[in-house]
C-alpha cells in the first residue's frame, strides 16, 4: 500500500464505507459525511453531484476489483474446478476486507434510494453468474465435466452460496466471515456439481 495521502475522492469513498460499517444503521447523509471527510458539503459535491453517484463509485470500484482478479483467474488457471473455487474465494475474501461495500452490494445500504441504483449494485452479482456459468460451459467443452443438472443451475447453485455467506457476514455484525471454513464448505457444495461426460 502507498504512503501517498489518498486523494479527497478517494477519503470521500473511504468515509463513506467507514460510516457504513461502523454504524450500519446509520442514514447516510452528505452534511454527515462531509463532517466524517473534514470539508464542506460544497467541497464534497466538488467531487461527486450526488450521493448516487458516490454509492456507483464504489459499486465501480468493487467490479473493477473483483473482475481484475476473475481475469487474473481465467489466465493462469485452466482447469474449470480451480478457476471456479479460486473465484468463489476471491468475492468471498473481497467481502470480508471491504465490510461496509458488502452492505451497499447486497443492497441493505441502498435502501430508500434510486431503484436504478440497487439494479446497478445487483448487476455486480449478474455478472458475477454469468462468469462462473461460463467457466461451467468451458469445463464441460474443455474438460469433459458436465455441470449437474445444468451450467445455469450450477451457477445458481455457487451464487446462492456466496451471497448467502455475504448475507450472513452483513447480518452478524460482520463477527462471521464469509472465508471460514471455506475449503470444507466449498467440497460439500461441488461434490454434486459435476457429473462426468
Amino acid at each position: 500500500m502507498s504512503n501517498q495521502k489518498p486523494s479527497r475522492r478517494d477519503a470521500i469513498l473511504q468515509s463513506l464505507v467507514e460510516i457504513l460499517e461502523t454504524d450500519p444503521g446509520a442514514r447516510i447523509t452528505t452534511a454527515g459525511l462531509a463532517r466524517a471527510v473534514g470539508v464542506t458539503e460544497a467541497a464534497l459535491y466538488r467531487h461527486f453531484p450526488s450521493k448516487r453517484k458516490m454509492f456507483e463509485a464504489l459499486i465501480e470500484f468493487a467490479e473493477d476489483t473483483v473482475f481484475t482478479r476473475c481475469q487474473r483467474i481465467l489466465q493462469e488457471q485452466d482447469d474449470a474446478r480451480i478457476r471456479l473455487q479460486q473465484l468463489a474465494q476471491l468475492v468471498l475474501v473481497f467481502a470480508e476486507r471491504n465490510p461496509g461495500l458488502c452492505r451497499v452490494l447486497n443492497g441493505e445500504a441502498l435502501s430508500g434510494e434510486n431503484e436504478a441504483l440497487r439494479k446497478r449494485a445487483s448487476q455486480f452479482f449478474d455478472r458475477l453468474e454469468t462468469q462462473i456459468r461460463q467457466i461451467l460451459k468451458e469445463g464441460e467443452i474443455r474438460q469433459g465435466l458436465r455441470p449437474h443438472p445444468s451450467a445455469p443451475r450450477g451457477a445458481d447453485w455457487v451464487m446462492t452460496f456466496m451471497e448467502g455467506r455475504i448475507q450472513r457476514f452483513v447480518r452478524s455484525g460482520f463477527s462471521r466471515l464469509p472465508s471460514a471454513e471455506f475449503d470444507d464448505q466449498w467440497q460439500m457444495l461441488t461434490q454434486g456439481l459435476w457429473t462426468s461426460a
